[in-house]
């Protein structure tokens, strides 16, 4: 069904076409047509058409950004002033009430980012627009995340459709899974937020304590009563080589094991490494004048042109703000361990860049691992880090969520512009992850010590 009204939508002429991509995200929420049509399809077709240059691209990004703004303002109104009736009548008695009232509890407490985040997946969408009505939202807040939701969601979409021409159905498919990702993030963000609360009290000192009372853990312990105490240690929240030790070392194994992973293919020419030529061919066929512009430009992210003078600038803020040279230390050293660690792969693996026709930037060397990847993923991972050390919770996920963008941006780059395979970003990745988590490691094995940081050439107060 949906193909058959897919085809129709392609066979439109413009401007009835550019009415159906504002339509059906307008009546997605508004009259439920969602559940039965998705409006991402229409989104993604207005963007086929586009390609096709059957309709303006900006036309297209207005018409079905403002139609999934204008019909989520729409569901917002009617769940405002309908929706109880709605629920106390014929349909209320297919719905589960409790399901309702904690989802009007939750959005009144934190539905803002249920909002945004819930555009990117169908049922969501349909659904979250009249419940932050029926739980009295403030609209003016509610039309803040609508629009940032709709212009993300809207632009994703037609972009997606865009870039992907006549093979919209395969991107048809990607944006659904890019929603399924979304929800994915969502539950563990929202789990992890639950617990983050949690370990702000003693919550988490009571669930070690529980597991420690358990009748195994009892026996176990007074059995191997010294290595029962030892892997208590390891999640103790309070002690530096408890629960952060845990993770910086999980992160560290996990990240060499995928590198020595991604390793083995490329060597072996085999798994990950046989899908390289058909991704970077998509790559070139979906390339786009306005976008290749912006790949270069990202792609200097990642370069010691602008990482170098980067890293120096931020060592010499940061030292005048710890009124100690640590910081400055630290950045050299992970910066080049970085370099030296890529030289050394680099010349064991010997792998080819794709043919150097296909390249939109200069490159030379070899191909494995990417050098502006893991430069990239070292050189801002290690700066936000530095930076968090006297930030607040949020400024830290800003700082986080700044540093994870870049990185993934440059490496990004580096694939569209066709000087690195895929696996040659995502090995760099995984080492640069790696040199992050050890880092990690060892700042909390040596923890700081005042006097011999003074000893050292510790900066004076001015």
């Amino acid at each position: 069904m949906i193909n058959t009204v897919a085809s129709h939508i392609l066979a439109l002429p413009a401007w009835v076409a550019l009415v159906v991509v504002f339509a059906l995200p307008a009546l997605e929420s508004s009259a439920f047509v969602g559940f039965v049509f998705p409006g991402e399809i229409a989104l993604i077709l207005g963007g086929v058409l586009a390609y096709e240059g059957r309709v303006s691209l900006v036309a297209v990004l207005v018409a079905g950004i403002g139609g999934a703004v204008i019909g989520d303002s729409v569901g917002y109104l009617v769940g405002r002033r309908y929706g109880r009736r709605l629920l106390e009548g014929t349909l209320g008695r297919l719905i589960n009430h409790k399901h309702f009232d904690h989802a009007e509890h939750y959005l009144a407490e934190r539905g803002g980012k249920a909002v945004f985040l819930g555009r990117f997946t169908a049922a969501l969408r349909v659904m979250i627009p009249g419940l932050s009505g029926m739980s009295r939202m403030h609209y003016p807040k509610f039309a803040a995340f609508n629009i940032a939701g709709g212009l993300a969601w809207g632009g994703m979409c037609v972009l997606l459709g865009y870039l992907g021409g006549s093979s919209w159905r395969h991107v048809e498919h990607l944006a659904s899974r890019i929603g399924l990702g979304v929800l994915a993030v969502v539950v563990l963000l929202a789990v992890g937020g639950y617990l983050l609360r949690r370990t702000r009290g003693d919550w988490w000192l009571r669930q070690v304590e529980r597991v420690r009372e358990s009748p195994i853990a009892t026996r176990l312990t007074n059995r191997y009563p010294r290595q029962m105490s030892w892997i208590g240690g390891r999640f103790a929240p309070s002690s530096p080589t408890g629960l952060t030790m845990t993770v910086a070392v999980a992160v560290a194994v996990g990240s060499t094991w995928v590198f020595l992973g991604v390793s083995q293919d490329v060597l072996a020419h085999e798994e990950l490494a046989t899908i390289d030529p058909t991704v970077h061919t998509w790559v070139l066929h979906h390339r786009e004048a306005w976008l290749n512009d912006v790949m270069r430009v990202l792609t200097w992210l990642g370069s010691n042109t602008v990482l170098l003078p980067g890293l120096l600038v931020a060592a010499i803020v940061l030292v005048r703000a710890r009124r100690s040279w640590r910081p400055a230390v630290t950045i050299a050293v992970m910066y080049g361990s970085a370099l030296l660690v890529h030289a050394v792969v680099r010349d064991w693996v010997h792998r080819a860049r794709p043919p150097a026709a296909d390249w939109l930037s200069g490159a030379g060397g070899w191909s494995y691992p990417s050098g502006h990847t893991i430069q990239a993923t070292v050189a801002w991972g290690i700066v936000a880090i530095l930076a968090m050390g006297q930030t607040s919770g949020r400024a830290r996920t800003y700082l986080a969520a700044v540093a994870a963008t870049v990185v993934l941006l440059v490496s990004a780059s580096r694939v569209y512009l066709g000087v690195h395979w895929p696996t040659d970003v995502l090995a760099s990745l995984a080492l640069g992850v790696g040199l992050l988590g050890l880092y990690g490691i060892v700042r909390l094995a040596t923890p700081a010590r005042s006097e011999v940081e003074r000893e050292a050439g510790q900066l004076e107060p001015a």
